[in-house]
């Protein structure tokens, strides 16, 4: 019996802010904001950015709100990931430690400029996107990135072999079914014709506005 198998997701925005605008003219690429869910349906989302939608500068660990107004406007690109149950509680515990000490951590602004200028900038407790999410994965060996933290970009991390892209469109429009499996009995005439069957069906679905 092979080892049971849990699936995460990377969101990749653009919010059209000026600061997602810059570090897409420096990069040449869009979607340079990267996020990691827990879940398909995107209600455990860890990053780090803005702690204030309406300020730019107040940036830190943030589990973000994609139903919120900042996000749900935004275009994306969401990706899953599959890795093994001890690599996901690994990882589940990585995410909870920064969360428990999140008033502790800052948003590294001067870590990007070291990412466009080549140069290792070491700052304690603070961290960009995606500097965070290679952080956080670098324990799950099926996740290596050849390169140190700080200069992991979320191109990087979108392009990492087993990524696999499930949904590219405007945020808010993102939508997730859930499928679940109920198992039925049904006796007819007596007990002595039992009817063990199978009906999957969709039992809920999660819209995500």
């Amino acid at each position: 019996m092979g080892k049971k198998q849990r699936t995460i997701y990377f969101v990749f925005t653009d919010t059209g802010t000026y600061l997602s605008r810059i570090i897409n003219f420096f990069t040449n690429k869009t979607l340079n904001h990267v996020s990691i869910s827990l879940n398909s349906t995107l209600t455990d989302v860890y990053s780090f950015g803005r702690k204030n939608p309406r300020n730019p500068f107040s940036g830190g660990f943030v589990k973000e709100d994609i139903r919120g107004i900042f996000l749900k406007d935004a275009a994306c690109a969401i990706y899953s990931f599959n890795l093994s149950d001890a690599e996901f509680r690994c990882l589940t515990r990585y995410i909870k430690q920064f969360e428990s000490e999140k008033e502790y951590y800052k948003y590294n602004f001067i870590g990007l400029i070291g990412v466009l200028l080549n140069i290792k900038i070491h700052r304690k407790r603070a961290f960009f996107c995606s500097q965070f999410a290679a952080t956080v994965m670098k324990d799950v060996p099926s996740f290596r990135i050849e390169k140190p933290a700080c200069f992991v970009t979320p191109s990087d991390i979108r392009n990492h072999p087993g990524m696999i892209k499930v949904y590219e469109g405007k945020l808010g429009n993102y939508k997730k079914a859930g499928v679940q499996v109920e198992r039925v009995i049904v006796n007819e005439d007596s007990a002595k014709h039992p009817v063990l069957f199978t009906i999957t069906k969709i039992v809920k679905q999660f819209v995500i506005r």
